[in-house]
């Protein structure tokens, strides 16, 4: 091809997107679509065939029952039935690694739906705690325990657990918090039971980098979701269902 027939292809194309006339968004609209049972009435045979063998297998490995709910837990900020309940989990799971923290934290970005009230299955657990997140455990100075609970407060509260008591502004502020009673001491050093993923500062937590003396089992066994299974299967054993009480763990200061 000529230089002069490249000139004249660039001149017409040229022309031609000047000719063109873009589109402008003039609206948008929504509607709510629900699915329901009602798709169930006639369903395809042939689709129903095919995934047969696979709903069964992962009926039965979903179906078994871990234990019961007393309530509807849920998670709310800035403190719920199961924002209390997750790192209480995590407390009590500590014993198994020889730790006795001061507190633990659990972040609400990884709690993805609730609870209901009566029978408590596997696939109920993890639904709830569907990631591949395993309990840690790490020290940080008083200091930055208040930095973290100032980021806890910039976010209207996080999951803390029982002993914990925080008062924010409804700004966002936090204006005072303790550990078991205390205040918290900026000399003082914490032990804390999270997440690993938390532990990296990840979730808007980031005085969590300060961390140091880690310990994070990184076993498949070590998986929070069945650490929450065990803790339901004890109090399944014990003839009770679990409940969290609402106390005031993280409150927000009237204007």
């Amino acid at each position: 091809m000529t230089k002069k027939s490249i000139f004249i292809a660039a001149l017409f194309a040229l022309v031609l997107g000047a000719c063109h006339t873009p589109y402008h968004m003039s609206d948008i609209s929504r509607t709510r679509l629900l699915i329901d049972n009602r798709y169930d009435a006639t369903p395809d045979a042939d689709v129903m065939a095919f995934i047969a063998p696979y709903k069964q297998k992962v009926d039965s490995t979903m179906s078994p029952v871990v234990g019961h709910a007393a309530s509807y837990l849920e998670p709310k900020r800035p403190e719920g039935k199961l924002s209390n309940l997750m790192p209480d989990i995590l407390l009590w799971g500590s014993k198994k690694f020889n730790e006795t923290p001061d507190f633990a934290v659990y972040n609400m970005g990884g709690i993805r739906a609730s609870f209901a009230e009566g029978v408590v299955t596997y696939g109920d657990v993890i639904n709830v705690a569907p990631f591949e997140n395993k309990i840690c455990f790490l020290t940080m100075t008083g200091e930055k325990v208040i930095e973290l609970f100032s980021q806890m407060a910039a976010r209207g509260g996080e999951c803390v657990s029982h002993g914990v008591r925080m008062v924010i502004t409804p700004e966002g502020k936090l204006v005072s918090a303790t550990v078991n009673g205390k205040a918290v001491d900026p000399k003082v050093k914490y032990r804390i039971a999270t997440l690993d993923y938390v532990a990296q500062g990840n979730d808007g937590m980031g005085a969590f980098k300060d961390k140091t003396d880690v310990v994070s089992p990184q076993e498949n066994e070590n998986n929070v979701r069945f650490i929450i299974m065990d803790y339901f299967r004890e109090k399944e054993e014990a003839g009770i269902a679990v409940d969290a009480p609402i106390e005031g763990r993280v409150t927000v200061q009237n204007p």
